[in-house]
């Protein structure tokens, strides 16, 4: 959701920054995602000064040029050369000055600069108005009104203010926050201020017999229906002001009618529907249930066959409109119609959220009526957009406002009492505050005794519906950064089984975050084309999205997910790790199986002055797997070819017969079903086992020995299908007492070996922690180690 920061200022007085407004918007539930300036104008004119022409004359090397001076207000004129045929002395023109910034309405910015033009030097440029981006024309230069003064900011004479754009994170349960007033009114809480509603004074009501007939047959459905007919309208574009308003929050402006239904909806919460009269049927509104199999053309051209479930607005012979969800192509408002019935109405959030669901349609409409709208806006709406109608497409209101609402919404009453706010909160929070900070934020107070109070929530406030939710409200405001932590914590003595499920997953964290790797929590929800089954993926009976309608079944395109988004922002060099769980249904049966995943994508070290750039590759992947199985002490592991069907290759490290992890790197297939430009290499831990392969690991100190060690080096030639593991095992089973290390530090594969050997150096390092060992035990070792890899391998020394 985008909230403008100039348009909360239509309600309450702001005295914060922009920045500074973010940090308490988030602190009060409303958590800003992102700030961003938007200038109603690129560039916003920023550098523009108004300048008089005092001299114009013929240059001396070129027909169209003149050399002008130009005051600006500075200490002495400008000389600026200038080709505009409109250009001559007494004008009042817009002057760049050097280093102003320009940008065009076509091509890209350029900076201003002092330059020789034909001989002649020119200190700035008179502006018309495609270069600064102010319109189409490129007649000539700018001509401003005489009376101007010179030195004059252009932004200051055309009233070009910047503006910031948040977008807030909106959570589903705050529906009353979906506005512009919704957000001022959590920020006079705050404030402990009062804000302002729009004043709908000036609003007449027409003949009540000129209205359009309604008709509610569905009043579970449609709890409130109002509507008002306005007559002898102008369809056309938006006056500047409103489009500018629809702009800042990424609306795109259509016609003035359709653009004051969009300004209502994100300025009070309420969606409108304006239908053409011309176009209504018997002169009659019908809401009902639609008809089994009834067909209906969407504003989008698609024809929908709706369901006898779908609310409809309708006319005597056909539907005109999904209720809360989406217009109709037919009774649309279009550049030629002239009266419009105007529709304001309060619908039941469950039936907006199946039929949007059912259709696959969601709109800035079923956004909010599916959550909850207030059921006592419709009229204050409607009288608003009428106005606002009339101001930018003439008109009159022709009848008077049609208000269907027979069973009123009642506020939600129920009793607080302050020792449950001071108990949940954690803080003893005078109850004066508490009753302070309540009646801020609309919540009347009918009855006090005692520690209790009766309270009576308003019918927008759709989630504060007990007493916990109040306290949850008090919070927000009061401040989760005001909760001090206790200076001394209590607690009970330990009972947790072993191993500590929380201490192993911080040791792990704590470990590639050391190495460089970032935590990542990504949703539990995915699309099915990411399931490994779908005959045993747990579907969602309600989705919120096509793209969110089942449980994960693995960890890997959650982790692709977030490698694509960032690759997209041009962030390439990426290590994730992500712990989590994945859902399974077997056999009627569901189950839930906690995971651990690690990726490494991009580059592992950036290109610098004396290396070149390193990619990632199979052995960062299995480094890191390694370094988390060494910190846990998990051993007795065997590891054998991958066979997991999300790797091109890879290996698995087995406990017994079960995989513990799987690493290696994502088939093309994964990565091209992700969007992700490969490769990427991953890794997936079963969490349950790892928990299970843990053993107990008694740190003891051991004292350094005194005696050298000896290394000496062996180059083999093998068999490809032998691995350094197998030479590993065989080495430490010839030597236990005196062998300490065995490490490879040469691979050779080419045409100097026969066809299937390949050559491997390996270095061994020998220690006796009692005495300096000799060469004849040394040579003795090397010989066993020799026999034995020849023995089981078919090893020969090179």
């Amino acid at each position: 959701m985008n909230i403008s920061y100039n348009w909360l200022k239509n309600y309450l007085d702001i005295a914060k920054s922009p920045e500074e407004l973010s940090l308490i918007l988030t602190d009060i539930g409303l958590e800003v995602e992102a700030v961003e300036k938007v200038q109603p104008i690129p560039g916003g004119l920023d550098g523009l000064v108004v300048g008089e022409v005092l001299t114009a004359e013929q240059h001396p090397n070129a027909d169209k040029l003149k050399v002008t001076t130009v005051n600006v207000g500075g200490a002495a004129p400008l000389h600026i050369v200038c080709g505009a045929p409109n250009c001559r002395v007494g004008l009042k023109v817009i002057v760049a000055t050097v280093g102003t910034t320009c940008h065009p309405l076509h091509g890209e910015p350029f900076k201003i600069t002092k330059s020789k033009i034909r001989g002649e030097v020119s200190e700035g440029m008179l502006c018309g108005e495609d270069e600064i981006g102010l319109g189409a024309s490129h007649a000539g230069i700018v001509e401003l009104p005489s009376d101007l003064p010179v030195g004059t900011f252009v932004k200051d004479f055309y009233h070009i203010e910047d503006d910031y754009r948040f977008e807030i994170g909106l959570t589903p349960n705050r529906a009353d926050a979906a506005s512009h007033l919704g957000v001022a009114r959590d920020l006079a809480a705050y404030f402990r201020t009062t804000y302002t509603l729009p004043t709908v004074d000036a609003f007449t009501a027409g003949h009540a017999a000129d209205a359009t007939a309604v008709t509610v047959l569905n009043e579970v459905a449609a709890p409130r229906y109002a509507g008002v007919n306005i007559t002898g309208v102008t369809v056309g574009e938006s006056p500047a002001w409103l489009r500018e308003k629809l702009n800042t929050i990424g609306i795109r402006s259509i016609n003035n009618i359709v653009d004051v239904t969009n300004y209502i909806l994100h300025d009070l919460g309420q969606p409108l529907h304006a239908f053409d009269a011309a176009k209504i049927e018997g002169n009659k509104i019908i809401v009902r249930l639609a008809n089994e199999g009834e067909k209906f053309v969407t504003l989008d051209a698609v024809e929908r066959t709706l369901s006898a479930e779908d609310l409809v607005i309708a006319d005597a012979v056909k539907p005109m409109c999904i209720a809360g969800v989406f217009g109709g192509e037919y009774s649309g408002v279009s550049e030629a119609t002239t009266d419009i019935f105007l529709e304001s109405a309060y619908f039941n959030p469950v039936s907006i959220r199946k039929t949007a669901k059912r259709h696959g349609l969601k709109t800035d409409s079923s956004f909010r009526f599916e959550r909850g709208t207030d059921p006592n806006m419709p009229v204050l709406a409607l009288q608003r957009a009428a106005l606002l109608i009339q101001e930018v497409a003439g008109g009159t209101v022709s009848s008077g406002v049609t208000d269907l609402y027979p069973n009123v919404v009642e506020p939600f009453s129920f009793e607080v009492n302050y020792k449950n706010v001071q108990r949940l909160i954690g803080k003893e929070i005078p109850a004066a505050e508490i009753r302070e900070i309540i009646l801020a934020l609309g919540i009347a107070i009918v009855a006090e005794e005692g520690d209790v109070i009766a309270v009576k929530v308003p019918a927008y406030k759709v989630d504060v519906t007990r007493e916990v939710d109040v306290i949850e409200e008090v919070l927000r405001i009061y401040g989760y950064n005001n909760i001090e932590l206790k200076s001394q914590i209590l607690a009970s003595l330990n009972t947790q089984e072993k191993p500590d499920k929380e201490l192993v997953l911080n040791q792990t964290a704590d470990l590639l975050i050391a190495n460089g790797f970032r935590e990542i929590l990504s949703n539990s929800l995915t699309k099915l084309a990411f399931t490994d089954d779908e005959d045993t993926a747990v579907r969602l009976l309600n989705p919120l999205s096509s793209d969110l309608d089942t449980m994960r079944q693995n960890m890997l395109y959650s982790m692709l997910t977030a490698i694509s988004y960032n690759q997209k922002r041009k962030a390439k060099d990426l290590k994730f790790f992500e712990y989590g769980k994945t859902y399974h249904l077997n056999d009627g049966a569901y189950t839930e199986k906690r995971r651990f995943a690690i990726s490494i994508s991009g580059k592992t070290v950036a290109e610098q002055w004396n290396q070149p750039a390193q990619n990632s590759n199979f052995y960062h992947i299995k480094a890191a797997v390694d370094g988390v199985i060494k910190r846990l002490h998990v051993e007795g592991l065997q590891v054998l070819e991958s066979t997991n069907p999300h790797l091109a290759y890879g290996l698995d490290y087995m406990k017994g017969q079960k995989v513990l992890v799987s690493v290696g790197a994502v088939c093309s297939e994964a990565l091209t079903k992700a969007d992700v430009e490969g490769p990427v290499f991953f890794a997936d831990f079963d969490w349950d086992l790892v928990l299970k392969a843990i053993r107990k690991n008694t740190i003891t100190y051991k004292e350094v020995s005194k005696f050298p060690a000896v290394r000496r080096d062996l180059a083999l030639l093998l068999e490809e299908e032998v691995t350094f593991e197998q030479l590993k095992n065989i080495a430490f089973k010839t030597e236990r007492k005196l062998l300490k290390n065995v490490s490879i530090f040469d691979v050779y594969k080419g045409e100097k070996l026969a066809e299937g050997k390949k050559s491997y150096a390996l270095s061994f390092t020998l220690q006796d922690e009692e005495k300096t060992l000799n060469d004849k035990q040394i040579d003795g070792i090397i010989q066993k180690l020799i026999i034995n890899f020849g023995k089981e391998t078919g090893a020969i020394v090179r």
